[in-house]
């Protein structure tokens, strides 16, 4: 097991602040809360960050969201029946912001998000997979602990 390298929050209290800044706009945004989840969720796959996927695991299925649709989201295009066209277009669109060095956004790639997001919720969505490529970046480069995230969803 990797030993933390630092903690970036103590090291940098600015700098995490700054990522906090940009994750509570994220959640002002107006975008379901569940769509983020899977959002923060799909981007943390594909960068290989352990510890940004047992936090928002823990908090979807905090929020409600099913083990099922967690368990295939990284074949979400192998299982459509479970995510809604809405949440398809995100995971495409969370996939491509997510791997722009690699592969761009393709012109169809947009015209099928605009079908289910207005500008507004375009560049709300492209904030959302900023976020969460910020945060895994930072988690993975200091080797953030896994497995001691508690979830404080649902309680009063």
């Amino acid at each position: 097991m990797h030993e933390q390298r630092l903690d970036y929050t103590k090291a940098a209290p600015e700098a995490f602040r700054a990522l906090l800044n940009t994750e509570m706009q994220v959640h002002k945004t107006g975008l379901e809360e569940s769509l983020i989840e899977l959002v923060k969720m799909r981007a943390s796959q594909i960068n290989g960050c352990g510890y940004c996927l047992d936090m928002h695991s823990k908090d979807a299925i905090a929020d409600g969201e099913s083990v099922q649709r967690l368990v295939l989201l990284s074949a979400w295009r192998e299982a459509p029946s479970f995510y809604s066209e809405r949440e398809r277009a995100a995971l495409a669109w969370t996939e491509a912001i997510t791997e722009i060095a690699t592969r761009g956004v393709p012109d169809e790639l947009y015209d099928e998000v605009r079908g289910h997001f207005d500008e507004k919720g375009i560049v709300d969505l492209t904030l959302a997979v900023i976020a969460i490529n910020g945060w895994n970046r930072m988690a993975i480069a200091f080797r953030s602990k896994v497995g001691d995230y508690v979830s404080q969803r649902g309680k009063k």
